[in-house]
């Protein structure tokens, strides 16, 4: 106990005196402000990490490490192309105005800099290190240089989530194939960069586009993911392999799978890793921790019935549809979906796209339509509807399964979407609804059934005709079970 207690001030001390031999000029500088912002045990793990880079030798540390002994010890972690970006942001650390960054080895106070600098440090601070990443020479780049580092950057974390298996429950063989969905993110993530007039340009125009430092710390500070994805390469493609898989920096990124039987082959869902990663940071904090299918098309037939009693008064969820043309799109619902002719929600709810571009339209405080559900009226529309307004949604599921509309010209009032589908007046051939967060009324995640929960039709046809039920006491054992599905 008492070694452990020393050891972060023994290597302080040591460190120190290791500088001191080094003749760094802001040994007592800015270089201890950039060390000082991790605590102790954090420090003793950079330690840790850099000790295994220089091999625990004080000369190898003294004259820094290169590209090919990180590359060495990040083995299959990390794709090499983020490799070789990690390692031009460390090089271009300059460590005082007069002592440039080096460029064929990474000291350890460059290190510590760069890892105070994407760990800690504000868009500012990052600005610098993520243009050498994004271009070794710096100065400006063009936009189509920042999406190729954003692909890189989002392919490295769904990378890194697959080696590090913290894919928590999502089973490859049951998603779509990554490959489409991490060049969508990577375009949803730099279509929000802006020009140093404040435009931004869409298509060739914003590849074509030079962005400076300027340009690249306005668009860290309004686009988060990025800051994010950066710290969880770090922090989990830098650790040394005996230190395990979990690092609270990567347990946000996905949600926990659960409401699948393991081994269900018959299910394929509609999103990929991406789509979900980038729909999960779009909720309320509070309903990302884990997400619970309630309906699929696949599993449960084609039936508006059947969708009704699998989604009444199940919390908050995500409805995903895919049209006749292969476009995928859906909608949030922050409250529990009832079967009512009138307007339901609130204005967390939202729409959104996934293929062929991702992207996520919420409230502009126009109206308050923001969710509706009905059956069974001759006066009133019967389906399913989120934004715009009765006959003119922005999205739209007829009772009449399997036919729906997404009437938004030029835009939905409600949350100001496109038109979400291939075609205005759409068939769709695939429904799958996600409950999210914990289930409502149950804190403890367990939501014993009903007996009316084993005929879902049933229990729908209740809630048209407005009648309770009676036998809500009477509850039987979830066949669907919490089990997540295998990585």
């Amino acid at each position: 106990m008492l070694v452990s207690f020393l050891f972060p001030f023994l290597f302080l001390i040591g460190f120190h005196r290791l500088l001191e031999k080094m003749g760094n000029v802001e040994s007592n500088g800015s270089y201890q402000q950039h060390l000082s912002r991790f605590p102790p045990n954090e420090q003793a793990d950079i330690e840790v990490v850099f000790g295994s880079l220089s091999k625990m030798e004080v000369a190898a540390a003294a004259k820094g490490v290169t590209l090919e002994t990180i590359k060495g010890h990040v083995k299959g972690a990390l794709p090499e192309s983020m490799v070789v970006r990690l390692f031009d942001g460390m090089t271009s650390v300059q460590l005082s105005e007069k002592s440039p960054g080096s460029s064929g080895r990474v000291t350890k106070e460059q290190f510590v800099v760069f890892m105070s600098a994407i760990l800690k440090g504000n868009a500012e601070e990052k600005k610098g290190i993520v243009m050498r990443m994004i271009c070794k020479a710096g100065g400006t780049v063009k936009g189509s240089q920042i999406l190729e580092f954003a692909e890189d950057l989002v392919n490295s974390v769904i990378h890194l989530l697959i080696y590090r298996k913290e894919l928590k429950g999502w089973n490859l063989k049951n998603m779509q194939n990554s490959t489409a969905g991490v060049k969508a993110l990577a375009s949803q993530l730099t279509s929000e960069l802006k020009t140093a007039d404040g435009r931004r340009l869409e298509g060739f125009a914003a590849l074509d586009a030079c962005y400076d430092e300027g340009g690249l710390e306005d668009w860290l500070f309004r686009v988060p993911q990025v800051s994010s994805f950066l710290g969880v390469i770090v922090q989990q493609g830098l650790l040394p392999p005996d230190q395990g898989p979990s690092s609270p920096s990567s347990s946000h990124l996905l949600p926990a799978c659960k409401g699948l039987r393991p081994g269900s082959s018959r299910f394929v869902s509609l999103l990929d890793v991406p789509s979900v990663a980038f729909l999960n940071s779009c909720l309320p904090s509070g309903l990302r921790r884990e997400w619970r299918l309630l309906f699929s098309s696949q599993l449960h037939g084609e039936s508006f019935s059947q969708l009704c009693g699998h989604i009444v008064h199940k919390g908050p969820c995500l409805l995903v549809l895919r049209d006749a043309h292969g476009y995928v799109f859906g909608g949030f619902a922050s409250c529990s979906w009832e079967v009512k002719p009138q307007f339901q929600g609130n204005n967390e709810c939202f729409l959104f796209s996934v293929s062929p571009t991702l992207g996520v339209f919420t409230y502009t405080g126009y109206n308050d339509h923001y969710m509706y559900l009905n059956h069974g009226q001759q006066t009133m529309p019967n389906g399913l509807g989120m934004g715009g307004q009765h006959e003119y949604f922005g999205l739209w599921v007829d009772s009449n399964y399997g036919k729906g509309h997404s009437k938004a010209k030029p835009r939905c009032t409600t949350y100001n979407s496109p038109q979400l589908s291939a075609k205005e007046n759409f068939t769709f051939n695939a429904m799958e609804v996600w409950a999210v967060g914990e289930p409502p009324g149950d804190p403890d995640g367990k939501d014993p059934k009903s007996i009316l929960d084993a005929d879902p039709e049933a229990q729908a046809l209740l809630e048209m005709i407005g009648k309770s039920r009676q036998s809500e006491g009477l509850r039987v054992p979830d066949e669907d079970g919490d089990n997540n599905n295998s990585e």
